[in-house]
């Protein structure tokens, strides 16, 4: 599985305006929503907000993948975005997030919804792409990034 299966270019966000937890989810969730029209976004985000609950999607190093199962989803589906200022996720080291990765799966798909997140997680391990990440110019140069690093991965 590569990221290229699950996230569209058109679902990056360059420059989040989202100051808080909450903003920060809803405006990941936007351009989900707007290639999966047909799909309950009080449902998703309150199913996004239970997995909060269970413990914070921050895993630390600026970043956040926010993820989640819901009924209706026909397949796997994401966006990435990036907060120039930085975002309060609880994350393990207590600091900000830069750089998040959310992921919508369908109910009964644990498999690919596991292989996504360990993609993403393997990806974001290399501090160079995370660097890169933070200063590229815009929404296709780190779709172009995100693809790279993502071709490199066995």
């Amino acid at each position: 599985m590569r990221i290229s299966d699950f996230l569209r270019s058109d679902c990056v966000i360059a420059s989040m305006q989202a100051s808080s937890k909450d903003e920060a989810l809803l405006e990941l969730l936007t351009p989900i929503l707007n290639a999966n029209p047909h799909l309950d976004k009080k449902g998703i985000f309150q199913t996004i907000l239970e997995r909060e609950r269970l413990g914070s999607t921050g895993l630390g190093g600026g970043v956040a993948i926010p993820h989640g199962k819901f009924e209706g989803m026909e397949k796997l589906a994401a966006s990435f975005g990036r907060s120039q200022k930085g975002i309060d996720f609880s994350s393990m080291d207590n600091k900000p997030a830069y750089l998040f990765f959310m992921v919508i799966a369908p109910k009964d798909c644990a498999g690919d919804h596991l292989k996504a997140l360990a993609r993403i997680s393997r990806i974001f391990k290399d501090p160079l792409l995370t660097n890169n990440l933070k200063n590229a110019e815009d929404s296709d140069q780190i779709f172009r990034l995100l693809e790279e690093s993502d071709l490199k991965l066995p």
